[in-house]
């Protein structure tokens, strides 16, 4: 595959109707400071739209040009030549799909899993408005993921202002977090509706605004993590509620009503997850709870047979014996895994070369945190702000279950995207936390010594 004359005329012309839209948007904010944000993002986005393109189209190919984008142009063209018979592969589910029509027989099976046809399908409904041009494709994978982000940033935004640098940091400019959000791919769509979904459940249950379209945006964003990658949709939800719960309960000043209220709620939103998860067995798929160990004992012994053939595959150095002490004995090297691998002596590939700078940065920050604060501080943050709570521990329990599924680095970087913005954020709000209490303490210090001075002067 490569990009034509056709796909550099088209581009451009796509960015500037994005341009358009998100300008008219951005016209809308009255604060200058997300305005200035959200146009640095947004062009930012640009970019790395134009270098994912470039890189998967001549520098390492993957799903996105061997598997997504042909076969979604190749179910556009069936349509453009008889759309009463072939119209219907964009409503019928994947498994229904006849791969006689496959435009590459090698991609006989991907279909029966939903969560790649739903891409495929996708792919096929942009070609309508896109002429099919691959490169204006990932431009609109991209504005939605961006769409997305920027919800996700405006959250945290509105609960730390102060923190707006850091903020930015850690979501909209996150540089794996942009790469693998630019294209044809499962990650953007993922990142987007995380985002939407993260700030409709804030403004429905926090901020009580908007409640009919931030229900539809929640149902509507909900549905489509489930079907693309239903584990996100299961392991973010329980502590999202919790932070919820957590905030309100705040506002309460009855004691007995906090607790009761906390205890209500609480249990309604753990029997909530576990019906949702039943619903979601077919999608969860590996990820089912009934089949996590399997999972997890399958995908190791199958990467560690392909270790010789594939150049990015690693070992856990933990074998994991299905059991539940074998989980607990596995955990620590499956979440150094997801967050801060690989090394830098482990990257072999440019796209991986990116992630390894970056999963050092992350080391560094929590080596920083932890003794800048201290270890008593550490743990005590979790109780001083419910967002701490929230974000440590999804990004502890998400990367768990990725760095014990995922052993190849090349889908390991884009597999842990969802928890590295909660994980970034929660160390800054632990040292935010910590130097808060700090200047609080100097303050009341300061103001004994003060009321001292007063008296012994009068």
């Amino acid at each position: 595959m490569e990009l034509g004359i056709f796909d550099f005329i088209l581009f451009p012309i796509y960015v500037y109707i994005f341009h358009r839209i998100f300008l008219a948007r951005r016209k809308r904010i009255e604060d200058p400071l997300l305005q200035k944000y959200h146009k640095q993002a947004f062009w930012i986005k640009i970019a790395s739209t134009v270098v994912f393109t470039i890189f998967c189209v001549y520098i390492s190919r993957g799903d996105s040009t061997s598997l997504y984008y042909p076969e979604g142009l190749n179910i556009y063209h069936l349509i453009l030549k008889n759309p009463s018979e072939h119209l219907k592969w964009v409503f019928l589910p994947g498994k229904d799909f006849d791969e006689s029509y496959l435009f590459d027989q090698y991609n006989q099976g991907y279909f029966k899993g939903e969560s790649n046809y739903f891409i495929v399908r996708l792919v096929t409904i942009f070609s309508f408005i896109s002429f099919g041009s691959y490169f204006v494709m990932n431009l609109f994978f991209s504005m939605i993921a961006f769409s997305g982000v920027w919800r996700l940033y405006k959250f945290f935004y509105e609960l730390y202002p102060h923190l707006h640098k850091k903020l930015a940091i850690a979501i909209l400019f996150l540089p794996t977090m942009v790469f693998w959000t630019s294209g044809i791919l499962k990650d953007p769509i993922c990142a987007g509706m995380l985002g939407w979904l993260t700030y409709s459940l804030y403004s429905v249950f926090y901020k009580r605004k908007s409640i009919a379209r931030n229900i539809l945006i929640i149902l509507f964003s909900g549905y489509v993590l489930g079907v693309v990658k239903a584990y996100i949709l299961i392991s973010y939800m329980p502590f999202f509620m919790l932070f919820i719960i957590l905030k309100n309960i705040g506002r309460i000043k009855n004691v007995f009503l906090k607790i009761f209220i906390g205890i209500a709620i609480l249990s309604c939103s753990i029997y909530g997850v576990f019906i949702v998860a039943d619903l979601l067995q077919d999608e969860m798929g590996l990820y089912a709870v009934d089949k996590l160990a399997e999972t997890v004992k399958t995908q190791q012994t199958n990467y560690n047979n392909m270790a010789d053939q594939a150049e990015s595959s690693f070992s856990l150095g933990v074998e994991f014996d299905g059991s539940p002490q074998g989980m607990i004995k596995m955990a620590p090297a499956a979440i150094v895994a997801t967050l801060y691998r690989p090394f830098l002596w482990e990257s072999r590939k440019i796209s991986t070369l990116l992630s390894s700078l970056e999963s050092l940065a992350m080391m560094l920050l929590i080596v920083y945190v932890f003794f800048r604060i201290g270890p008593f501080n550490f743990i005590l943050s979790f109780f001083r702000d419910p967002m701490i709570l929230f974000g440590f521990f999804f990004s502890m329990v998400f990367a768990l279950f990725v760095g014990a599924t995922t052993l190849n680095f090349g889908t390991l970087v884009r597999y842990k995207l969802p928890c590295l913005p909660f994980y970034i954020i929660s160390l800054f709000l632990m040292l935010d936390v910590y130097y808060k209490r700090k200047a609080a303490r100097a303050l009341k210090k300061e103001q004994q010594q003060q009321a001292v001075l007063a008296l012994g002067i009068a």
